[in-house]
């Protein structure tokens, strides 16, 4: 028998349509934030970012691909990564069925890592994946959008990430059991593993010029992760205990 409450469908109705008003609410307020997103002004990009992609080294605006519009998400995989990050996985699992209606909205939509292209291109083919990925290694493109972390901001503990200064460092006397969560899961150290970031930045392109319109990080990254939509409708939720979730090919057979 459930521990949960229950009820008769009435009330279950008369519940569903309280509900129904705080949906509408939250709909309403979303709609209101996206126009204020898509109100923020527009920075324009000098830096000369160098890509290798499939196709050859690219420049930021190579990356449009003759589109107006540039997503990027920002996808943690360092170049001392054994595979890409499990829940940057999860969220990507998501983008190839995407690209095709993006593009015909005059969007494209390319993953960014700082791993070696031949790293990605063989974890790329390893999850499936036909979405555009690209790598920025040797870039300042990653540190200059908050996804990458240099050296001397780890040691200082003042890393710039979600528009504020964090220490990610272990707390004192826990390295070693954080380093053993990151060596399980990319076959590296917590400082080499957490000196990437996940995030995605959105860009425009006008009479040659590219601009900077938009930029994510943390739980504003949840928009993109599908499976926590269908999670938040599921009867337990999100229902998880720490890393809830792994690289498609992982799972054990149900």
């Amino acid at each position: 028998m459930t521990s949960h409450k229950t009820g008769t469908r009435d009330e279950w109705l008369a519940a569903r349509l309280e509900l129904l008003q705080a949906e509408k609410a939250l709909t309403r307020r979303a709609d209101d934030v996206a126009r204020q997103r898509q109100e923020l002004p527009w920075v324009r990009v000098d830096q000369q970012y160098r890509f290798d992609t499939d196709e050859g080294p690219a420049s930021l605006a190579d990356l449009f691909e003759g589109r107006s519009q540039l997503l990027v998400y920002h996808f943690m995989f360092g170049p001392d990564y054994a595979a890409g990050c499990p829940s940057c996985s999860a969220i990507a699992d998501g983008f190839s069925g995407s690209v095709v209606h993006l593009a015909h909205h005059d969007v494209t939509l390319t993953a960014v890592s700082r791993a070696p292209l031949a790293k990605i291109q063989a974890y790329k083919q390893r999850m499936g994946w036909r979405f555009p990925f690209v790598s920025s290694y040797g870039s300042e493109f990653n540190y200059d959008f908050q996804v990458g972390h240099t050296k001397q901001a780890w040691d200082a503990g003042a890393v710039e990430y979600n528009f504020r200064v964090i220490d990610p460092r272990p707390p004192a006397g826990q390295e070693s059991s954080w380093d053993g969560w990151a060596e399980a899961i990319v076959s590296t150290d917590w400082e080499t593993y957490r000196r990437e970031a996940p995030g995605m930045s959105a860009f425009a392109l006008e009479d040659g010029a590219v601009y900077h319109t938009y930029s994510a990080y943390e739980r504003g990254l949840d928009a993109v992760w599908g499976m926590y939509h269908w999670l938040d409708r599921a009867p337990l939720g999100r229902n998880e205990t720490g890393l809830g979730w792994r690289r498609h090919d992982e799972y054990d057979a149900p």
